[in-house]
């Protein structure tokens, strides 16, 4: 076992966070893209609660991690694994949805379901490959009294915004 040291956990922290602002990037310029033409965005969203938890959720499994002294092991790596799965399905599912996909529930006017890519298969392909994000890292870290309930909490709130989501979309 190898001990992850201060330039192990700073690329751990830019692995996870470095994509979520190239994320945000992404996302906002789609929202204006858009809001141009008309998107309008339901009433009940948890977005303002998960701009919070989605990054807040992350710090603290790599906190932990940081606080056990988590070492580089067969666990380690496969929950490295599932982290790069989860984003290569997340981004599988981005390049689907095209300027539709934002942070927010922005639904253009006219629009019809996306049955592209992994949404063939899966209605929610980017929340599940959240959901793997987070169980990746929480693996990955070692994360055995924050992964479970963190975890859970942000598929709580995706649960929540995936009823908002499928509602806007139905009365399109």
């Amino acid at each position: 076992m190898i001990s992850l040291g201060s330039l192990e956990l700073a690329l751990a922290f830019t692995v996870v966070f470095a994509p979520m602002i190239a994320e945000a990037v992404v996302s906002t310029r789609h929202d204006r893209v858009l809001r141009a033409h008309g998107a309008t965005e339901p009433d009940g969203d948890v977005y303002k609660l998960m701009q919070f938890a989605y990054p807040g959720c992350f710090l603290v499994l790599l906190v932990e991690g940081a606080a056990r002294g988590v070492h580089w092991d067969a666990v380690m790596a496969i929950g490295a694994a599932i982290f790069a799965g989860a984003k290569a399905l997340k981004y599988w599912a981005i390049a689907s949805l095209g300027e539709r996909w934002t942070f927010r529930v922005l639904v253009p006017p006219g629009s019809t379901p996306i049955h592209a890519g992994p949404y063939r298969w899966i209605n929610h392909p980017n929340y599940v490959a959240v959901g793997g994000e987070l169980a990746g890292v929480a693996i990955a870290m070692h994360a055995a009294v924050s992964g479970v309930p963190v975890t859970a909490a942000f598929i709580f709130l995706m649960w929540r915004r995936v009823a908002i989501e499928d509602k806007a979309l139905a009365r399109r």
